[in-house]
């Protein structure tokens, strides 16, 4: 019995790794200097699993960015326009495919990035053309691997297997299918097993992601034909196929037949599994177990895990049976023992968790709990678990019997606003008077090291209250009027006093629990704290309503309130695992609900609600989609209906391909959507078009996660695509996202070309008309 995990978080546990990147990117540390906090940051990952007494330990989990994007330079998938580019070194052409490069008169945009699958995870998108060429050009995963040996550590690289890695990319041209490339990416990949080979690897971890997918035919097909060559030209290296985020359902038969050591599947997330695995696997193949969570927080049940290990050992036995986490550990935070702040994680809630570094004590816990559970020491192991997992259950913190009577009469109307769009248009074209290819941001502006000292200073006690909202209402009455100066339509506040779009809510939600040091990475040095709900959700006062109404006052013209909607809240958070999530998700809907109305009581006209994880929460099965969507469309509706008409409406969904679900998008009602589109090339906007979506559309018309400032012939170029498929009158003018990670000055540059881009627009139809 062997025990191993997916891979491990690779920010470091104080984001050693983020903090590393950035000040690289400023040029105040070099590159040898990034390399050396990747490498101390991958010895403490191997020596961590190695203390831990784990069997099987992951290198090439580690990467500077994005995995995927690691195995695009790996095989040089790098497009033509960063290939004309001269570069120092391989580091900085990657990170300019990752965030673009704008220098020196040169100015190439980044890599289309787009959600890891239902997680809050960004990729790069690998970007392919038709008989497309590649070559070993990053020797990364065997460097690793060579890295990690020479500390004694014989490892299993992990690498994006060939079939999920064409599949996770695009056809940038027209007239071929990607997977088609295999042949040509195929021997890239022997020729990296081999180096590995060479160099003592034993065994190999290819992360299939797909299989747990719908797939076609010739996709299946092909999944076959490469492990049979794989096992043809590397029969003594063990191959492990990991599989994870769902059930290999109807690729069941394929997955346990394929030519390899041993198939890992998920069961976490899809339990219901392991008897048809079992039932259909080969004598030859073990099954590794996924039964330690890698997606959320909470302590493992070990009565549970240990009843699936005998299950599987009894069919298999003991030999042909793996211990490990659910999927990679990338989605949780790394050491739940920096948690020691009382006041900020309870001991009593604290002692229901578990995060990377205590996951791998789970895996290592339950093979030695399994090989012998009748020692004295396992025992009092077991029965603590039983003690703790039963804590969390009883515990009078859990429940609120006012919220479930509330959430149990919720009815038809509570999902309805008064008239239909075509009515409320009318109202708001009246009460708003705005102009055509109206001006908005999507909320936040940049939370700059000045507006973030004043937070950590005002939570050590440094300065009081009445002094940190002078700081924010000075910072805030700063952006109104900066706004107002180069013409934006519609307003925002800035979000000074907001961390982050859920963790502010959160913490004043009730059911919410937070950490100091939960840091998950979202992309990049992008790294986020997911508030914990642990128990039933309500709203003990308004949380938006001060701010809104204040920059209100200092201006004539809209300001938006903003709220991050129920789906958004709840998919970016760890949630509670002992109740339906859409139970949850309709607590959280009310509670915004609430504050909706209050804010147009308070005389706010405009109301954003973002959903920007609506089609990230996407059950990756398509027969699953209509439950899931049923209750995530209600809980949005439920949020947004308890308004008059002439208050609009808006949401913000980025990084998401709306073709199948844009019915659902539409039965939303919001009257105004937002969307990422420009990496895109308003690519996006075809699925509107085809629909002929019915309410108002801002498509995005500058990439806000790249720090290049876009010219407005380029986003007038942009606008222009989008008239082709949305008529003007229902056309927004609007960055891709919120600007909280940007700095000023590329903030300001590139509104100022935004707006200027509106004007031409507006000119140029004035002057059709005349």
């Amino acid at each position: 019995m062997k025990t191993h995990i997916l891979g491990y978080p690779r920010i470091g546990s104080k984001r050693e790794l983020k903090k590393a990147c950035e000040q690289y990117w400023a040029g105040k540390i070099s590159e040898e200097e990034l390399e050396k906090v990747g490498k101390s940051i991958k010895n403490y990952n191997w020596n961590l699993q190695q203390e831990a007494g784990i069997d099987l330990i992951s290198s090439n989990d580690f990467s500077f960015y994005d995995q995927v994007l690691d195995m695009s330079l790996t095989v040089n998938a790098v497009p033509e326009r960063y290939k004309k580019l001269h570069f120092k070194s391989k580091l900085d052409l990657y990170f300019a495919m990752a965030r673009g490069h704008q220098k020196n008169n040169i100015d190439v945009p980044a890599m289309e990035m787009t959600k890891w699958f239902d997680t809050n995870y960004h990729y790069i998108v690998p970007e392919f053309k038709k008989d497309q060429q590649f070559s070993l050009f990053s020797t990364k995963v065997i460097d690793e691997y060579k890295e990690a040996k020479k500390q004694g550590i014989n490892t299993k690289p992990v690498l994006i297997a060939p079939v999920s890695y064409l599949l996770l990319g695009k056809e940038k041209e027209q007239g071929f299918n990607r997977i088609d490339l295999i042949t040509n990416l195929l021997p890239i990949y022997f020729k990296i097993l081999t180096e590995l080979e060479e160099s003592g690897a034993e065994w190999i971890q290819f992360d299939e992601p797909f299989l747990a997918l719908d797939l076609t035919e010739k996709e299946q097909h092909t999944v076959k034909q490469v492990y049979k060559q794989i096992q043809e030209k590397f029969p003594k290296l063990k191959i492990i196929v990991a599989t994870y985020f769902e059930g290999l359902q109807d690729n069941l038969n394929l997955a346990v037949n394929l030519p390899v050591e041993t198939l890992h599947i998920d069961l976490v997330r899809n339990p219901n599994q392991l008897k048809e695995v079992l039932d259909n696997t080969p004598k030859k193949v073990s099954i590794s177990l996924g039964i330690v969570d890698g997606r959320n927080v909470w302590k493992n049940d070990y009565r549970e895990s240990l009843a699936t290990i005998k299950k599987a050992v009894n069919v298999l036995g003991q030999e042909r049976v793996f211990i490990s986490t659910s999927c990679s550990l990338l989605h949780v935070p790394c050491d739940l023992d920096s948690e020691n702040n009382e006041e900020v994680l309870t001991s009593e809630i604290k002692n229901w968790l578990a995060f990377a570094k205590q996951k791998i004590t789970e895996v290592v816990t339950l093979k030695q709990l399994f090989l012998d559970d009748n020692s004295e020491k396992n025992k009092n192991t077991i029965l603590k678990n039983r003690k703790d997992i039963e804590s969390k259950k009883t515990s009078p913190l859990i429940n609120d019997p006012t919220v479930k009577d509330r959430v149990a009469s919720i009815s038809n109307k509570h999902t309805k606003r008064l008239n239909p769009f075509p009515s409320r248009k009318i109202l708001q074209n009246k009460a708003l008077n705005l102009p055509l290819y109206p001006t908005t941001t999507i909320g936040s502006f940049p939370q700059t090291k000045e507006v973030r000292s004043w937070r950590n200073k005002f939570k050590k006690g440094e300065i009081n209250q009445k002094e940190y909202e002078e700081l924010l209402k000075k910072e805030t009455e700063k952006a109104i009027n900066w706004q107002e100066e180069i013409g934006i339509d519609v307003l925002v506040h800035g979000e000074f006093e907001r961390n982050d779009m859920v963790e502010y809510f959160g913490e004043k939600l009730n059911g919410f629990v937070f950490t100091k040091f939960g840091w998950v990475q979202s992309y990049g040095s992008r790294c986020v704290k997911p508030p914990i709900i642990f128990g039933d959700v309500s709203r003990p006062k308004p949380m938006t309503v001060k701010w809104t109404r204040y920059a209100q006052s200092l201006t004539s013209k809209l300001v938006k309130g903003m709220l991050t909607g129920p789906v958004t809240i709840l998919q970016w958070s760890f949630v509670r695992n002992d109740q339906d999530r859409a139970v949850t998700c309709n607590q959280i809907a009310l509670a915004i609900r609430d504050e909706v109305k209050d804010l147009e009581n308070a005389g706010i006209q405009i109301i954003q609600i973002d959903e920007p994880a609506i089609r990230e929460g996407l059950p990756l099965r398509k027969n699953n989609w209509q439950n899931y969507l049923k209750w995530a469309i209600n809980a949005f509706k439920i949020a947004s209906s308890g308004i008059n008409d002439e208050r609009q409406i808006h949401t913000h969904m980025c990084y998401s391909e709306f073709n199948d679900i844009i019915q659902n998008i539409a039965d939303m009602d919001a009257d105004v959507i937002t969307i990422e589109c420009s990496r895109s090339q308003m690519e996006l906007l075809d699925a509107f078009a085809d629909f002929n979506y019915p309410n108002e559309i801002g498509p995005g018309v500058y990439d806000i996660h790249s720090p290049r400032v876009p010219h407005k012939d380029e986003m007038v170029l942009l606008l222009n695509k989008a008239k082709k498929v949305i008529p003007e009158e229902l056309l927004w003018v609007n960055p891709d996202c919120g600007l909280k990670t940007r700095g000023w000055d590329e903030t300001k540059k590139a509104l100022t070309e935004m707006v200027t881009a509106a004007k031409i627009l507006r000119e140029k139809t004035f002057s059709n008309i005349v």
